[in-house]
């Protein structure tokens, strides 16, 4: 089922491809961290219907020999033209400080080598490991999938099938998971035995000192000055980990009752302000802790509109959106429209609402190639195009492209157009969805 790639040539490892097993229910995965594997994919996906197509693909038989290395698992996927399509998924791979906790980890007991020596991954090994922040398994958005096809799924179709192809690969062997996080087989069995030696030789050390040994002198280091040593920093310890996550932002003070308040102090918009700061400071130590912190780029800084609506958005009550109608300049159905937007979206959906623009016509073209090639029921609606907005004749519906590479549904209620569902990469899906409403 598997070549293996020679001792000092690349950890890739190629599988062959699986056989066709149309109209099977059988789960992909049935180990649990095959399952891990899945849920990781089936929680960063906003479409389910690609996922369907997805397992479909994988079931058919269309997804060729997968090559996993580390960081990476790739394969040929057959889609609707004849040459297939070239779909990979990346895995952030583990640091060599978290590769030495993991193996310290799986050196201290011998079941763990023996469990994964038997196609089995030991699961107090991945509680350990990701308790000292080491992510063995990945979690929701560690899966990043490509795709050579025109699709902007996230992921499409070809993707999604190669990322079930590979939760049955994970399912026959644990050490497919360690290399997709950085290390092949070889070389993880060899460090371990070179720790399982070290370790009974500090046992060893330990017993003969126990028992009255003379231990091994220390080398003599007189007149060395303290100031030098410290500069150097070589024998400084590392630094301690970052601070657990809380389980849920804090509360905030309590002020409308506290006290009576100093003139034109507002204490519930204060209340109000405390609260939201509060949680934007735990979604942002969520962002640093996570494993790709360091190559993820700062959100841009959002205007006072942007945030008046996000406000409005995020704490929906009747009071917080009174007081920001009026004091934003804009007329509560406005402030309405843009709240729906935000809830869909954020920033980027706001701009979908507010700003048409052009977008390539090349684009434009691939997107509805797209759309007549995945319409279910034969030839789709006819769409009336102006600048990055798509009418459907005859309906009060419409599709609007951002500049996200995203299609966000509105519909047409009393003359306005509104906000009318979350967007997704394929022009197809989102107008289903909204032609079914």
């Amino acid at each position: 089922m598997t070549r293996r790639s020679r001792p000092g040539k690349s950890a890739a490892r190629t599988f062959e491809a699986l056989p066709s097993a149309k109209g099977s229910r059988a789960p992909f995965a049935e180990s649990w961290w095959g399952r891990e594997w899945l849920r990781s994919l089936e929680e960063s996906s906003l479409d389910s219907g690609r996922l369907s197509r997805g397992r479909t693909y994988a079931r058919g038989g269309a997804v060729g020999p997968v090559t996993v290395a580390p960081g990476s698992a790739a394969a040929p996927v057959q889609g609707s033209r004849r040459t297939p399509y070239r779909s990979t998924v990346q895995v952030e791979r583990l640091t060599d400080r978290q590769w030495d906790q993991l193996l310290d980890m799986i050196a201290e007991r011998a079941a763990n080598i023996a469990a994964l020596l038997d196609g089995e991954m030991p699961t107090g090994l991945a509680d350990d490991a990701a308790a000292a922040g080491v992510p063995l398994l990945p979690g929701p958005r560690d899966l990043d999938p490509e795709c050579s096809c025109p699709d902007w799924g996230y992921p499409c179709k070809h993707a999604a099938a190669l990322c079930y192809q590979v939760a049955r690969l994970l399912d026959r062997d644990p050490f497919v998971l360690l290399l997709l996080r950085g290390r092949g087989e070889r070389e993880l069995m060899d460090e371990l035995g070179r720790r399982n030696t070290a370790r009974a030789s500090a046992e060893a050390a330990a017993s003969a000192a126990t028992a009255g040994a003379a231990p091994a002198a220390l080398p003599a280091r007189p007149g060395d000055p303290a100031g030098p040593a410290f500069a150097s920093r070589t024998a400084l310890p590392p630094l301690p980990g970052p601070p657990p996550l809380p389980d849920r932002p804090g509360r905030g003070p309590a002020l409308v009752d506290s006290a009576v308040p100093e003139p034109g102090v507002d204490p519930a918009a204060l209340e109000l302000l405390a609260v939201d700061t509060a949680t934007r400071a735990h979604h942002l130590l969520a962002g640093a802790l996570g494993t790709r912190h360091a190559d993820t780029a700062p959100p841009a800084p959002l205007t006072e509109w942007q945030d008046a609506v996000r406000l409005a958005a995020t704490h929906p009550t009747t009071d917080v959106f009174a007081r920001i109608a009026s004091n934003c300049g804009r007329t509560p159905g406005e402030l309405a429209a843009a709240t729906r937007a935000w809830r869909h979206g954020g920033a980027a959906s706001l701009d979908v609402l507010e700003s048409p623009w052009n977008p390539p016509a090349s684009r434009l073209e691939r997107a509805r190639e797209a759309l007549r090639a995945d319409w279910a029921d034969g030839r789709p609606p006819r769409l009336r195009s102006w600048r990055n907005r798509w009418t459907v004749e005859g309906r009060d519906s419409q599709l609007r492209l951002g500049r996200d590479g995203l299609w966000y549904p509105y519909t047409k209620d009393r003359g306005t157009w509104w906000p009318a569902g979350p967007p997704d990469a394929d022009p197809a899906v989102v107008l289903t969805a909204l032609l079914a409403t």
